[in-house]
């Protein structure tokens, strides 16, 4: 930390007062000036919780902390110089990080997530082609499976399906929903909050997943267009982004 002259002096003259010999260069030398007077910060923790450390690449405790910085002389605290913080210390490798490190979820939360909206996504395409073909079924089945519902069978989501079509208008050509809207809406809360935290590979798997469901019985129907549509933009991805990655499902694998 670097002073003016007139600090310089301060300094030197307080150090005098308490029998320190100096040499008339305070504040020239770092190191010597490092060891004498400095700033340093009393930290308050005001919260904790678990997030993902981008330190140690992995969940762990936080402290969310604010502190009070203050001008040391010989260790002892003179002059305040402001508030430092907010910020999240991780209770492992001790960095500091923004607050903004919260807004990414935990490895934990980030599983159930992926794992709801695969589920979701699995029953939208489902609602909109039908769960008369075993194939698509068991394709259904094996994309939820996956994604971590290992106990889904056949029978839980064609009952899942039969409850969604006894709720007026939550399928694509209701009677009070002609064009879907409430699915629509659901595919989007289980999806809109995922998409930020998943690389382009990784939104276009769910997309293709979705799209090897619906061509397990055939070629896309129009209302299974519109609900692969609709996840595709809930995965923040162009409609022209949409439309190749359709017809690269076609592909066999």
């Amino acid at each position: 930390m670097w002073l003016t002259s007139r600090q310089r002096g301060s300094v030197a003259e307080a150090l005098r007062r308490c029998g320190v010999r100096t040499s008339g260069r305070v504040g020239r030398n770092p190191g010597v000036l490092g060891r004498i007077c400095g700033v340093r910060t009393a930290w308050n923790t005001i919260g904790d919780g678990e997030f993902f450390c981008p330190g140690c690449g992995g969940d762990r405790n936080y402290r969310r902390r604010t502190g009070r910085r203050r001008f040391t002389l010989l260790g002892v605290p003179l002059l305040s110089r402001g508030t430092a913080g907010p910020v999240v210390e991780c209770a492992s490798c001790r960095d500091h990080f923004g607050t903004d490190v919260l807004d990414h979820p935990t490895t934990h939360r980030f599983s159930a997530m992926l794992r709801d909206a695969v589920h979701t996504v699995a029953l939208a395409v489902l609602a909109a082609g039908g769960t008369s073909s075993r194939t698509v079924l068991s394709r259904a089945v094996g994309a939820v499976r996956s994604a971590g519902f290992d106990d889904c069978t056949e029978d839980q989501l064609t009952t899942l399906v039969a409850a969604l079509a006894e709720d007026t208008g939550r399928l694509p050509g209701g009677p009070c929903d002609p064009s879907g809207v409430t699915l629509a809406i659901e595919l989007h809360e289980a999806l809109d909050p995922l998409a930020p935290h998943l690389a382009p590979p990784g939104r276009e798997a769910i997309l293709l997943q979705a799209a090897r469901i619906a061509l397990a019985d055939g070629p896309y129907t129009p209302a299974e267009r519109e609900v692969l549509a609709t996840v595709g933009a809930a995965l923040t991805m162009g409609a022209e982004d949409v439309e190749r990655l359709l017809a690269a499902a076609r592909t066999p694998s």
